[in-house]
């Protein structure tokens, strides 16, 4: 069921917004050579907590999942595609890093991603990089009324294809509101002109990946959590919440 928020209700998302875009400046601002994942959890667990919080990732336990999600963002790093878990592993000179957030405040969420790149980067990792930020761009943009969840879809895609980077099969954005995932589902690619048409009210996380060496398809860790790129290249992520206004859309997780 598609639920359609207030112009109050989205202030309120805004404010949840806000401290997910704070959590990421200060993951970011954290991540550094040497650096553990399992410390940038604990960053993130201390903005969460400073702004009276909670994370709407830990305990998170969908179908496909063995073990409830053990922390408050996903860090997916090089091949890892999205759902990474923030363990043990140090942060190396080069790596690519895509972070993945999100905030629970006053019965409210928001969530978004970031990638970059950790010491000195790899050209090829910074238009990589570029590439999810343009394709995010290009979703948002078509989020206006009278468009339709497809519209979205192929801006996205148009974006991550024609920079020959691959699409992994299945995943996208989705609404979210009152909970982290809600209907309509979001894909990153698609034909313009179908799904639901975007109405005033309706919230969507706009979440693009793409993968380096332009396959779709990927493989599940272990952990049954963390997605890697089945030829080992490298991915990237980019996500926003925004809000369908008569306006134009709204980013509710930009500082």
């Amino acid at each position: 069921m598609v639920e359609l928020k207030t112009d109050k209700s989205i202030d309120e998302m805004r404010a949840a917004g806000r401290v997910v875009a704070h959590t990421l400046a200060a993951v970011r601002e954290a991540a550094r050579v040497g650096v553990p994942l399992r410390d940038l959890d604990q960053v993130a667990r201390g903005v969460l907590q400073e702004a009276g919080a909670t994370s709407p990732f830990l305990g998170y336990r969908p179908g496909f999942a063995p073990v409830p999600f053990p922390a408050v963002i996903c860090a997916s790093v090089n091949d890892a595609i999205v759902h990474g878990i923030p363990g043990d592993y140090r942060l190396r000179d080069g790596d690519l890093v895509s972070i993945d957030c999100g905030a629970k405040l006053d019965g409210w969420v928001g969530d978004a991603a970031v990638s970059f790149t950790v010491g000195r980067a790899r050209p090829e990792d910074l238009r990589l990089i570029a590439t999810a930020e343009a394709a995010l761009a290009a979703g948002i943009a078509a989020a206006v009324p009278g468009n339709r969840i497809g519209d979205i879809a192929h801006a996205v895609g148009s974006v991550c294809r024609a920079a020959g980077y691959g699409i992994p099969d299945g995943f996208g954005g989705h609404g979210i509101g009152r909970t982290m995932h809600e209907d309509p589902g979001v894909p990153n690619e698609g034909p313009p002109g179908r799904g639901m048409k975007l109405r005033p009210g309706l919230v969507l996380a706009i979440e693009p990946m793409v993968t380096a060496g332009g396959v779709d398809d990927y493989t599940c860790d272990g952990d049954g959590w963390t997605l890697r790129t089945v030829d080992g290249s490298r991915a990237a992520h980019a996500e926003h919440t925004v809000a369908i206004t008569a306006d134009g859309p709204r980013i509710l997780t930009a500082l």
